[in-house]
């Protein structure tokens, strides 16, 4: 007989995992242990809140605008479109600094994101290998200049990035230095910083 004992460690919460088996050998017992962990790990992964996947547009709405809104001269476009069995949205356009702008984005609300500790916001995305930010608001950054951001790299082939959320920078001195997922009010992926053609995809976005 194998008594077999071990530890799991997910996302940083233990969990103890105590299996004690009695006239089974070795690799049996091993099975059984890998078998538990692959379930654990499966409703681990279960625990995302999704924001959108792109099964059906119509249940979120996403909103384009540019920097013309403050005077801007930035141009572009946002897409719903399909590529075989993948759902994306497309933004494109070029982001000029010219008359104080900088910037095009796609946004949209959120509301009703369930009680517990998300550690941050998954995406999946392809682009034209060029940094675009991610700006997240919550209900204590009203104003248009208020907002937290991530900046990532979208290369040209699709990609999953993993964005935590004590990572974010936050726009201005006054506001919390950090904030909770059930805060969140409105999530954008932007185009900003520098004059350049904007392409990127969005296929997938949700908190973890």
């Amino acid at each position: 007989s194998f008594l077999f004992y071990n530890t799991l460690m997910i996302n940083k919460n233990e969990v103890n995992l105590k299996i004690y088996v009695g006239g089974l050998d070795e690799n049996l017992a091993m099975k059984i242990f890998f078998l538990v962990f692959i379930l654990l790990f499966m409703n681990d992964q279960t625990d995302a809140y999704i924001i959108d996947d792109l099964s059906n547009p119509n249940d979120r709405n996403w909103v384009y605008f540019t920097d013309t809104v403050m005077g801007g001269v930035s141009k572009g476009n946002l897409e719903f479109r399909q590529d075989k069995d993948l759902n994306y949205y497309r933004l494109t356009g070029f982001v000029s600094k010219e008359n104080n702008g900088g910037f095009i984005q796609f946004a949209t609300g959120i509301s009703g994101v369930p009680q517990k500790k998300y550690q941050g916001i998954r995406i999946k995305v392809r682009g034209n290998n060029e940094k675009y930010e991610l700006h997240i608001r919550t209900r204590l950054t009203p104003a248009p200049w208020q907002y937290y951001s991530y900046q990532f790299f979208a290369s040209d082939d699709w990609q999953t990035i993993d964005l935590p959320l004590d990572s974010f920078i936050k726009s201005n001195f006054y506001q919390p230095k950090s904030f909770n997922a059930t805060n969140i009010r409105s999530i954008g992926i932007v185009a900003i910083g520098k004059e350049y053609d904007a392409q990127i995809d969005l296929a997938r976005i949700e908190l973890y």
